[in-house]
């Protein structure tokens, strides 16, 4: 409980001194995130920012009087633009694990950081007619960076292809389609995602989404999500998810975070 307490303490001023050095009038460039759905943007941020977005999540699974509850309390991604159409990331969550077996919730919780995770995101094509945005987006993720409850094994390691459409001024689509090696395991997992975004208006969003995963060694797994947005300021965005699982798994998710660009 002490290190999650710091944790929180060192978001909270790390966001409260990056207010204080804002300036409206530098942030030309709309923002643009990848929270809070699973599908990653195509667009880099500028060159030269640092972006992060931020946020927390609960979700709960319950199987054969089996329920395991996982909260997030820091999910942290920082993206930095290098040129202009390259970003460099990195992200690191701080997770806890609940179990309860018929109705006996044990004393055993599983808590800490998950791997770090480094990676980049490059813009392949801008929009044109029928030709969407294309990005490619790599990770890597570090087992030694780990919490001992949450420290595989071996690297794991995914790439997607993210690609948007802009359906009018207020709507626009995105999907991502990849893989990712993980969990120990050298079996791919094929992954999608597929998420409608519309403007309500300038500042207020609203975006539904279809993802998924489809393993090679264990069957497909399919989900659903909705939330919205608010752009408090050019360069600060809140957001706010619900959604669960199609086939069986994820009984609820619900996530709320911010994303900050920090002026140059």
């Amino acid at each position: 409980m002490k290190n999650k307490s710091l944790i929180l303490l060192f978001t909270f001023f790390g966001l409260s001194s990056v207010l204080q050095a804002q300036d409206d009038d530098n942030t030309p460039e709309d923002l643009i995130t990848d929270r809070p759905d699973a599908t990653e943007a195509s667009t880099t941020v500028p060159k030269g920012s640092i972006q992060i977005e931020t946020g927390a999540f609960f979700t709960s699974f319950e199987e054969n009087e089996i329920k395991e509850e996982v909260i997030g309390y820091n999910t942290t991604l920082v993206r930095w633009g290098v040129l202009e159409n390259f970003e460099f990331r990195l992200g690191w969550n701080f997770e806890e694990t609940r179990t309860t077996v018929n109705g006996m919730k044990l004393d055993d919780v599983q808590s800490g950081f998950s791997p770090l995770l480094a990676g980049m995101k490059v813009n392949i094509t801008e929009e044109k007619g029928l030709l969407p945005e294309i990005a490619l987006i790599g990770h890597m993720f570090f087992p030694f960076s780990a919490s001992s409850d949450y420290r595989p094994e071996t690297t794991a390691v995914d790439f997607r292809f993210s690609l948007s459409h802009s359906l009018s001024e207020r709507s626009s689509i995105g999907y991502n389609v990849g893989a990712q090696w993980g969990d120990d395991s050298s079996q791919a997992a094929y992954i999608y995602t597929l998420a409608y975004g519309y403007s309500i208006t300038e500042t207020f969003g609203f975006y539904a989404e279809l993802y998924g995963d489809l393993p090679e060694d264990n069957k497909a797994n399919h989900f659903w999500d909705a939330g919205f947005t608010f752009l408090a300021l050019p360069n600060l965005q809140f957001d706010a998810t619900v959604g669960q699982s199609i086939t069986e798994g994820q009984d609820i998710l619900v996530s709320a975070g911010a994303s900050y660009r920090i002026p140059n």
